[in-house]
């Protein structure tokens, strides 16, 4: 059975990366696609190849039309994955001449893809409004994005444990005081919200210069996955024994995509919530530092102990079943596994009835 999930909304990537007369080529859950916009700025995406000889339309060019034109004969595709214009001969389309087009929604400076044969439903769209245009642009960070060597179960597995920032991001996002923390699950229809917190622990390092003049907090993280693969996680500090809403701190956008089965997109981003530090030029450096320190999180530290665990994951799936040993953090990533496969499963029944 296949890992994935296709009737649902996954992110493609942040709207802003689809720059008009662009083609951005870009492979969702194993197909090559190839994403552009028209002249009034709607996105479309596209099988990336030609129906004639399959050649990909990535390598041609976008035109003023807002239709594609192979690099190889000429013909010119539009948004719908149909062949409008063929050069040659008495200028005949032929029926063939079409590709598969996939529905796109743009919200919240996201684009994001349906991938399945059902009807889509907008409204099922996660709520990522924190990330919107209309956030003022300094308490967003950077809309950032890499592409993780690893299955993308690995990548929410990683998001959805918070106790492992104790240890791989110690000092950045963690300390060894927040190792006792406890860790909380509930889960709403298909949805499971992970909550890690820890009461009167040094500020972590990220959060010092969005908590000036304090030394210890309350420190929390509430990580909310969507099915298949969107996690929102709003997390903060606040004075000892005092109220969530009295503190401050952030929302972290994890947007994780299968490329293949062992490859992932990962978009990733942050917003300040209560924000408060006073002045531009204090605001707009906070925002640079935790862009950097978000990235540099992501990249090289997170992303090299997932793509080991990948490469470990393959050799123990040649000799067996990869059954791994579980603790309460992983209590979160349990309940996501459980409800990502029925979904899988309640997916490939209706085919097998269709058929």
């Amino acid at each position: 059975m296949t890992q994935f999930l296709r009737n649902a909304w996954y992110v493609a990537m942040w709207a802003e990366n689809l720059a008009p007369e662009q083609l951005v080529p870009r492979t969702i859950l194993g197909e090559p696609l190839v994403f552009f916009r028209a002249p009034d700025g709607t996105a479309s995406a596209i099988e990336d190849r030609c129906p004639h000889r399959f050649a990909p339309l990535s390598r041609g060019r976008w035109l003023p039309s807002g239709r594609i034109q192979c690099g190889y004969h000429g013909l010119e595709i539009d948004g719908s994955g149909a062949c409008v214009y063929n050069p040659h001969g008495n200028h005949h389309i032929p029926p063939a001449a079409r590709i598969e087009s996939y529905p796109l929604v743009e919200r919240d400076s996201l684009l994001w893809i349906w991938m399945g044969d059902r009807e889509p439903d907008a409204a099922a769209v996660p709520d990522f409004s924190p990330f919107g245009n209309d956030v003022p642009a300094l308490h967003v960070g950077w809309r950032d994005y890499i592409n993780i060597k690893a299955g993308y179960r690995l990548v929410m597995d990683n998001l959805l444990d918070s106790s492992h920032v104790n240890y791989v991001h110690e000092g950045i996002l963690g300390n060894e005081e927040m190792i006792a923390g406890r860790t909380t699950f509930v889960e709403e229809g298909s949805s499971v919200t992970v909550t890690r917190a820890s009461e009167g622990v040094p500020v972590p390092g990220m959060y010092k210069p969005l908590f000036p003049n304090e030394d210890s907090c309350d420190k929390w993280v509430d990580t909310t996955w969507y099915p298949p693969s969107a996690i929102i996680l709003k997390g903060g500090v606040q004075r000892l024994g005092a109220s969530r809403e009295d503190g401050t701190g952030i929302y972290g956008a994890h947007l994780v995509t299968p490329e293949t089965e062992t490859t992932t997109h990962y978009h990733f981003s942050s917003s300040r919530w209560n924000v408060l530090t006073q002045g531009d030029d204090v605001n707009a450096g906070i925002r640079e530092s935790l862009s950097q320190i978000r990235r540099f999180a992501f990249e090289e530290q997170d992303g090299p102990l997932i793509e080991a665990q990948q490469r470990v994951v393959e050799r123990l799936a040649k000799t067996g079943e990869v059954r791994p040993a579980l603790l309460a953090v992983d209590v979160g990533s349990v309940r996501r596994e459980r409800i990502l496969q029925a979904l899988i499963a309640g997916e490939h029944a209706s085919i097998g009835e269709v058929r």
